[in-house]
């Protein structure tokens, strides 16, 4: 089963591609709109979202002047994240750091 059985085909039906279009990151990153602070984290290996993906969208909200865009890509992580006990609260520790940092809690 493929993913167009279950969403559609977005190349041979426009309506499908309209739809789809709407709610993708990318093409909604608008020029001029004051975005919020964005860690965006992905990975090398992942084989569903490949790490280009994420990147083009931060590269793009940075260029439409968004003030605050964090990308972290890691390198051994695949989809589901890291793997390993240890390095899964690491990559948690961070991303909470980078909460408080946003909420201004983390100290100096």
């Amino acid at each position: 089963m493929i993913e167009w059985d279950e969403w559609g085909d977005p190349l041979h039906d426009p309506e499908v591609y309209a739809y789809m279009k709407s709610y993708t990151p990318y093409e909604n990153v608008r020029d001029g709109v004051e975005y919020p602070r964005i860690l965006a984290v992905t990975s090398l290996n992942d084989t569903r979202v490949l790490y280009v993906e994420p990147a083009k969208w931060v590269a793009r909200l940075r260029d439409a002047a968004a003030s605050d865009v964090l990308l972290k890509c890691e390198m051994v992580a695949g989809h589901g994240g890291v793997s390993g006990r240890y390095n899964s609260w690491r990559e948690r520790a961070f991303e909470l750091a980078w909460i408080l940092d946003v909420l201004g809690l983390a100290e100096a």
